[in-house]
């Protein structure tokens, strides 16, 4: 059930250090961890969660893990799991009710079925825990373990929870309410936004921003070179050019007319060198918004005669496409509603005109090589005018900040994660209403029409990623929060 997470990360704080925008943040991280450490001698952290790969939390626990290891603080990532495939399904209901969306309906079969699978991984944990060990539980999944733990250990316990909604409503209500028992276990919680915290745990929460490595496989720069062979190696595009490094052994697949999917390009080029391109990358999930943004995407193409526009400007909308990509959904262990997602998406497509569907690239990025595939997403960001994040909830959307990091022009939701990183036309622009198509084409339209406000947009992002959501704030914020409240 338990299962530990081996993290090889060869990029450490000297790496960062060499590099002259980010060496000012590693030198006020290193004083800082001086100063705060001392207080934590002696102790383990542990971080629990409920998949390895897969969403924000996995992205950003390996870093976090390997750059508290190195300042001095020993951490380990452990992985909860259950044999149960209903656990996961009730989980997922449960992170759906705390974003205001589902059955509220909880009852006691759910309760008893919560609490036999936090039992049997706490009981799996619990031999290799020492009381001075602190317990870090990431989200709702592995939270009614850490509960148990923190009962019949008496060890530290926080709870790190990245999802939230800034409303309350009977959905919230539930959720918040079959949870509250295990979160008011805990010392101290911590989320993303202050609009999150539920009543019951005013006084006894804060504040981490979650953040992005800007050396990692999915944030480094990219000489044209290396871009371009990463395209060809993941099928990303075609070419008759050899490079120099391998195809990667699992390639992109692209959904085809008939609805299966298959080589990227092996019908029609998608043309990502070459043409506009407006993507959105996550995982599927109907609160991700790709539905209502292939809407908009359709009337854009639809309305493009209709549209009072200059000659250049009805080429650059005639030769635009879309990219809706996101993770094979079978890798994807702890979200069971994916595949299905994914084929109400796939029969929205399918009755496309077919010449609509040359237009629109449903992508489908495998998860065997995570390094490979957070190439395929960094470069497919890169690779775009536009980069959508289309959310009806996002806890913060770490998409975004990739996309403001690499200088792209940004249109996101107003979903409140989403607008804790976007100052609307600063950073990006948000959107009003992402389920309202006629208005999102729109804005599309706008934005591809305006290259130097993008470039704006670019150019104030990345400066807001780097002072306010890089992993050197988010390590010193960790250091902080754990010193302050084991002190007292």
């Amino acid at each position: 059930m338990i299962e530990s997470v081996e993290i090889r990360e060869p990029v450490g704080l000297d790496d960062y250090a060499d590099v002259v925008h980010l060496a000012e943040a590693v030198r006020s991280l290193r004083e800082e961890a001086t100063r705060l450490l001392p207080a934590l001698r002696g102790r383990k952290l542990w971080m629990v969660n409920s998949t390895a790969q897969g969403g924000g939390v996995a992205e950003m626990l390996p870093k976090l893990v390997s750059l508290l290891n190195e300042l001095g603080l020993p951490t380990e990532w452990v992985v909860m799991g259950s044999d149960e495939p209903r656990f996961f399904h009730l989980t997922k209901q449960l992170h759906n009710l705390i974003h205001g969306a589902g059955d509220p309906g909880l009852g006691d079969e759910d309760q008893q079925l919560y609490a036999a699978v936090s039992s049997a991984n706490a009981a799996e944990l619990k031999s290799r825990l020492r009381p001075d060990d602190i317990l870090v539980i990431h989200d709702p999944q592995p939270l009614g373990m850490g509960a148990l733990l923190k009962r019949e250990l008496g060890l530290p316990l926080f709870f790190r929870c990245h999802i939230g909604l800034d409303e309350d409503g009977p959905e919230t209500r539930a959720a918040w309410g079959f949870l509250r028992p295990y979160a008011e276990a805990c010392d101290y919680a911590i989320f993303s936004a202050p609009e999150y915290i539920p009543d019951f745990l005013a006084g006894k929460a804060g504040l981490i921003n979650p953040a992005i490595d800007p050396l990692s496989f999915k944030n480094r720069e990219l000489t044209p070179h290396k871009l371009a062979g990463i395209l060809k190696n993941a099928g990303l595009v075609r070419s008759r050019h050899p490079v120099v490094p391998e195809d990667f052994e699992r390639q992109a697949t692209r959904l085809r007319p008939d609805g299966t999917f298959a080589p990227m390009n092996e019908e029609t080029d998608v043309g990502i060198l070459f043409r506009p391109i407006v993507t959105q990358i996550s995982r599927w999930d109907r609160l991700k918004g790709y539905a209502p943004l292939l809407e908009a995407f359709v009337r854009l193409k639809q309305g493009i005669l209709a549209r009072d526009v200059s000659d250049r400007q009805r080429r650059r909308l005639g030769q635009v496409r879309l990219v809706l990509a996101g993770p094979e959904p079978s890798a994807v262990t702890d979200d069971p509603e994916a595949q299905d997602v994914l084929a109400e998406l796939i029969e929205g497509y399918r009755r496309l005109p077919h010449w609509l569907q040359d237009e629109v690239a449903l992508v489908s990025l495998p998860m065997s090589s995570r390094d490979e595939n957070a190439l395929m997403v960094n470069v497919l960001q890169r690779c775009s005018s536009v980069v959508v994040q289309n959310s009806l909830r996002e806890g913060f959307g770490l998409t975004v900040t990739e996309a403001m990091w690499k200088q792209c022009g940004v249109l996101g939701s107003r979903a409140c994660g989403i607008r804790q990183q976007i100052r609307d036309d600063m950073d990006g622009r948000l959107i009003d209403d992402c389920e309202d198509a006629d208005g999102l084409a729109e804005l599309l339209q706008t934005a591809l029409d305006d290259l130097p406000g993008r470039m704006r947009w670019g150019h104030s992002a990345q400066r807001r990623v780097h002072d306010e959501f890089l992993i050197f704030t988010q390590v010193r914020r960790w250091l902080e929060t754990l010193h302050d409240h084991l002190r007292a």
